[in-house]
């Protein structure tokens, strides 16, 4: 699929970056707060590494965050962002899947409150399917912290799949769908190429193509959950 013709009606520039600051995840479950922490201003990333056990048991997270947990620790921190996703909530056809099988029992009060709780703490959750000249818009404004699934991301500079072998010891496979946050920062229209962050290695930039994000993002497990953040 070609997006470069429809792009370029936008008068958007042909590349963009968002200089980030690395961060390495420790573990196989803290993707999502090493994405978060990569938005973080200085101040903001020391306080948060400083204190995370702390942080987590306010919050109510324990080695498993999920998008709306990213979201409340953004507000701490006054982040100015806005969540999207297609699911408001569970959706109810995780119960199946074998990824969530084993973290819901323990997840699904938490995170209902925190969806129902979010208008009144300002949290902004719109329920949307987005699309990816507006994933490339958004760029313009700030990095995207979204959720994929691993198992479909590539990186078309390393040519392999962006899973450490370390990460990869820890994960559940053979299952079909394995939840992981990156961070986009960047695109280049003519060449049809995604810039982003991958928390499991260390500080490097991958690119991967429109097409592989598309895939990526979309997968089922992912509730098309995306964070945009405005810098």
């Amino acid at each position: 699929m070609s997006y470069e013709g429809a792009l370029s009606l936008r008068d958007i520039p042909p590349k963009h970056h968002i200089e980030l600051c690395h961060y390495k995840q420790k573990s196989n479950w803290d993707c999502g707060i090493s994405c978060v922490l990569m938005v973080l201003p200085r101040r903001h990333r020391h306080h948060l590494v400083k204190n995370l056990t702390k942080i987590s048991k306010i919050e109510g997270f324990n080695k498993s965050t999920w998008t709306i947990d990213l979201c409340y620790l953004l507000k701490r921190f006054n982040i100015e962002h806005v969540f999207y996703t297609i699911t408001i909530g569970v959706h109810e056809g995780h119960r199946g899947n074998s990824y969530y099988h084993h973290i819901l029992t323990k997840d699904e009060t938490r995170v209902i409150l925190k969806f129902q709780e979010a208008k009144e703490n300002n949290i902004p959750v719109k329920k949307s399917s987005i699309s990816i000249l507006h994933l490339i818009e958004q760029l313009l404004n700030g990095p995207i912290i979204i959720l994929t699934n691993a198992r479909l991301l590539y990186c078309d500079k390393c040519k392999s799949n962006k899973i450490s072998n370390e990460l990869r010891k820890c994960l559940p496979w053979p299952t079909t769908y394995q939840g992981h946050y990156i961070v986009l920062c960047g695109y280049d229209i003519e060449r049809q190429k995604i810039f982003y962050r991958n928390p499991s290695f260390a500080d490097h930039v991958c690119q991967m193509s429109l097409s592989t994000l598309e895939e990526a993002r979309k997968s089922y497990g992912t509730d098309e959950d995306l964070i945009f953040i405005y810098k």
